[in-house]
């Protein structure tokens, strides 16, 4: 089995977020992607919906999709919030099955992931999603202190360049502003019902 490993805070899921993770899944062939939601971010603010709520969020968004799953495993106590340690831990759920992680351009190259060697051992391929405003330079400069061997397992997706959708979503929702199809129906319906994000019943 070939499974995607899709991170991140997920703080709320939006449309960008399956479109990835879609484009993720046909273009490196994967059998299923976890959405693995996590609360220790390193590398940003800490999401401002609890766990509970993203993981609600995101089981109504994917649930059209048999091939997308929910993986908790990033939110236990256990959980570092770094990737070189998540990784054996999904092995261990999913014995004899690839990994192939998922994540946006802006990720990489605006972060110094820990272990990153570490992260593309346990992996098939480590896939990228364009992101608006990164340029190739600036992931070619993070990709050279890696290994060759290790580089060609690096890919990015054949895709237009995404905007930062999630804080989008988090402005426009404080500021009392739909969101409507900027996420998933049910995200929309479960953010109005929960009043998330300093959301308003008046909608402009």
């Amino acid at each position: 089995m070939r499974i995607g490993v899709f991170g991140g805070t997920f703080d709320p899921v939006h449309n960008i977020h399956l479109f990835v993770a879609e484009s993720a899944r046909l273009m490196a062939g994967l059998d299923r992607v976890l959405f693995v939601p996590n609360s220790k971010a390193h590398y940003r603010a800490k999401p401002l919906a609890a766990p509970e709520h993203r993981c609600a969020m995101i089981l109504g968004a994917i649930d059209a999709n048999p091939h997308f799953m929910l993986d908790d495993t990033d939110l236990r106590p256990d959980a570092t919030g770094y990737t070189a340690d998540l990784l054996p831990k999904i092995h261990a759920k999913y014995p004899g099955a690839s990994l192939t992680f998922i994540t946006g351009a802006d990720s990489l190259a605006s972060n110094a992931w820990v272990r990153f060697e570490d992260v593309l051992e346990s992996l098939e391929s480590f896939v990228i999603a364009p992101r608006a405003g990164v340029s190739a330079e600036a992931l070619t400069r993070v990709l050279a202190a890696v290994p060759a061997t290790l580089r060609t397992r690096v890919k990015t997706l054949t895709l237009p360049e995404m905007p930062e959708s999630a804080t989008l979503v988090r402005t426009l929702l404080s500021q009392g502003k739909s969101v409507r199809y900027l996420v998933p129906e049910a995200v929309w319906q479960y953010i109005f019902a929960q009043k998330l994000y300093g959301f308003e019943e008046s909608i402009e």
